[in-house]
């Protein structure tokens, strides 16, 4: 398994505490800290501001190490406060006509069902499409069997697909069980049929490169795989597809927005082509230069030997599980679908016949161990990174059998 990709001491993370849980809060290393702390005593000094350096260099530098950690290019990104505002900029930018039809999966955050609801006053309609054999979700969310290891969501989908279906909008990582999606086999298929793609991917990036071929938009936020704070993520467009978009209307969407010799009441300008094109106006600076040193953290080994080393824990976790009568046949079902390039970085294990009660005896008993994880939906979840390590997979084996650590 080797040494990990992040070195666990870039981090404030206390000795006796594990933290399994950047599925739902990621850890700030603690550069990202510093260069808060060290913008903020800026701050207390604006002369030493300066707009091309700050303003408009630290933006640019934000787009280009967010195009590098999904394999992207920087005019492509669009800078935003959250996973939400990203696809809100889609939703309600997107050229829409009434009877259209937006299809989304069973069980999708919320983040990317509201944006699509919200367009019901245009005429504009939302589906929802189970992904397997007694998938379940909303009030009956806790009835759903998990995904099989035949699981086919893509097939799902597409079959799924109405004469009106303008726009797919789905998780790559899906948040309570896990799943993991084909975004280049099922972005190829609808490419081809003239819908749009568009992927709410915050539960896998930072740990895994998406495939974006056939892919129209990707929005993320910060906080969880990115290990940035809370408040600044991004958006990615394809460029065809960001030309069918309305600019949000901010004066930096505006070729030459920044050109001084010239009126700022001077309107005859373009909007530009590129990510800026959807940005909702000046990022927070100070959230900026937090996330460009988390990324830059990120980018330190590379998103490829994360994901590597998150995969190699994953599979000595589950063979450590196998060994544990009362996870055995869930430890059968994941490895299956890690098998098949089916999960991203956390292992959702769901409790079988002991219910969804028992698991929050577990977190209780997990708290007093110094180990924390989340319950979403009826399943338990251990998200792996980076500065994880071998003698980690002990603890939690220890946690999971009730024996003691």
């Amino acid at each position: 398994m080797g040494l990990p990709p992040l070195n666990p001491g870039l981090f404030n993370l206390a000795a006796d505490h594990l933290w399994v849980s950047h599925c739902s809060e990621g850890p700030v290393p603690a550069a990202s800290v510093r260069a808060i702390q060290d913008w903020l005593g800026r701050e207390l000094r604006p002369w030493k501001v300066r707009w091309n350096e700050d303003a408009v260099g630290l933006p640019a530098a934000v787009r280009k190490a967010c195009a590098q950690v999904i394999g992207a290019e920087a005019e492509d990104i669009t800078l935003t406060p959250t996973t939400s505002s990203g696809l809100g900029a889609v939703a309600h930018g997107y050229p829409w006509r009434s009877g259209d039809e937006v299809l989304a999966p069973l069980g999708e955050f919320p983040s990317n069902i509201w944006p699509w609801k919200a367009l019901a006053a245009r005429g504009v309609s939302f589906r929802e499409v189970p992904l397997w054999e007694g998938h379940r979700a909303g009030a009956q969310a806790l009835a759903s069997t998990p995904p099989p290891p035949s699981v086919d969501p893509e097939a799902a989908i597409l079959k799924a697909l109405g004469i009106r279906t303008r726009v797919v909008a789905l998780s790559w990582v899906r948040f309570q069980d896990g799943l993991k999606l084909d975004l280049g086999r099922l972005g190829a298929q609808l490419q081809d049929r003239g819908i749009h793609l568009v992927v709410d991917g915050i539960q896998g990036a930072g740990t895994a490169l998406p495939d974006l071929a056939g892919v129209s938009a990707f929005a993320t936020g910060g906080h969880k795989g990115l290990l940035a704070p809370q408040g600044q993520g991004f958006l990615w467009t394809a460029p065809t597809f960001r030309t069918t978009l309305a600019p949000q209307g901010t004066w930096l969407s505006v070729e030459a927005c920044d050109d001084w010799s010239r009126p700022s009441t001077d309107h005859e300008r373009n909007w530009v082509s590129d990510g800026r094109r959807l940005e909702p106006g000046v990022p927070s600076l100070l959230a900026c230069t937090a996330f460009l040193a988390s990324l830059q953290t990120l980018l330190e080994p590379g998103i490829p030997a994360i994901q590597a080393h998150v995969r190699s824990l994953q599979e000595a976790f589950l063979a450590d599980l196998n060994a544990l009568p009362d996870w055995k046949e869930e430890a059968g079902r994941l490895g299956v679908l890690l098998a098949n390039d089916r999960l991203g970085p956390f292992l959702a294990l769901h409790p079988g016949e002991r219910g969804p009660a028992s698991l929050q005896s577990l977190l209780d008993d997990g708290v007093e161990r110094g180990l924390d994880a989340t319950v979403r939906e009826g399943y338990l979840r251990i998200a792996f990174h980076g500065w994880h390590h071998e003698a980690d997979l002990a603890r939690l084996r220890a946690w999971l059998s009730g024996t003691a650590n």
